[in-house]
């Protein structure tokens, strides 16, 4: 791999890692996965429908060979060393990873297993006031400020190019996980369009603990939470994100995605 194509490299798996650790510190404001969900890929498309026409096309380039999956490993621990490929990656499979996360921010669920990254330190925390209920505590959206920075710094520029660079095993990875008909950057684009598209709230965002359903009351009771606002509970697993990680970051979060969104439109077309 070229010297530039390990720069971009960076570029976009940095932008990954923050996004899926992120959400993996925030993962006690959700029901716990079942074994079910976990293991559950997305739904094989019917065999007779038809594919529909791609909107975004992706022009690999012809500089350089693309990117072989035996070298993923590898180009990380060189790029990141290995203290940082033990605490944060999960390089096995790592195109499938990349192409479930993005599928499954725009979802209701984004099973733990599937995620690129390992769990980081940390936990949700709430604050009751006087007056009643509970609310995401302000002070939460501290712990996600080295991430927002960590993606803050990526070019889009460069997580374009290796992104661009990698699309033959994203799009390999995305018709095997499910979608033999369906066409990977049109998915990325459209999550992007959705994580943009994630409400503001004017205040404090109420939380309640999540109701355990059953004939067994638990010994202890249940420390995960969902918002209290059906309108805000019924969004996807990557706006709930975007909600968690504070306002400000939010901001900040949007900005990055809008700026990748628009490098990624600009980049040439057959």
């Amino acid at each position: 791999m070229s010297t530039r194509s390990r720069l971009l490299f960076a570029a976009v798996l940095v932008a990954a890692l923050a996004t899926a650790a992120l959400w993996w510190s925030s993962r006690t404001l959700a029901p716990a996965p079942t074994a079910a969900r976990v293991a559950a890929a997305p739904a094989q498309a019917p065999v007779d429908e038809p594919a529909p026409s791609i909107l975004h096309p992706i022009t690999p380039s012809a500089a350089e060979p693309p990117l072989a999956a035996s070298g993923i490993g590898a180009a990380l621990t060189a790029l990141m060393g290995q203290p940082a490929m033990a605490n944060f990656l999960q390089v096995e499979d790592f195109p499938r990873r990349f192409v479930a996360t993005v599928d499954n921010l725009g979802r209701a669920h984004a099973p733990p297993l599937l995620w690129p990254v390992l769990p980081t330190p940390g936990r949700f925390t709430v604050e009751e006031p006087a007056g009643g209920g509970s609310f995401i505590a302000a002070d939460n959206s501290l712990r996600y400020a080295p991430l927002v920075a960590l993606a803050d710094s990526v070019s889009p520029a460069r997580a374009v190019g290796l992104y661009i660079h990698m699309y033959p095993l994203l799009q390999q990875a995305y018709e095997e996980l499910g979608y033999p008909k369906r066409y990977f950057n049109d998915r990325l684009i459209a999550v992007i369009d959705l994580l943009l598209a994630t409400p503001e709230p004017a205040g404090p965002v109420p939380v309640r603990l999540t109701e355990v359903k059953g004939p067994i009351a638990p010994v202890r009771p249940w420390v995960r939470y969902e918002f209290a606002d059906p309108a805000l509970e019924s969004l996807s697993s990557g706006q709930k994100i975007m909600l968690r990680v504070g306002p400000a970051h939010e901001r900040r979060l949007k900005a990055k995605l809008a700026a990748f969104r628009q490098e990624l439109l600009r980049t040439p077309t057959p």
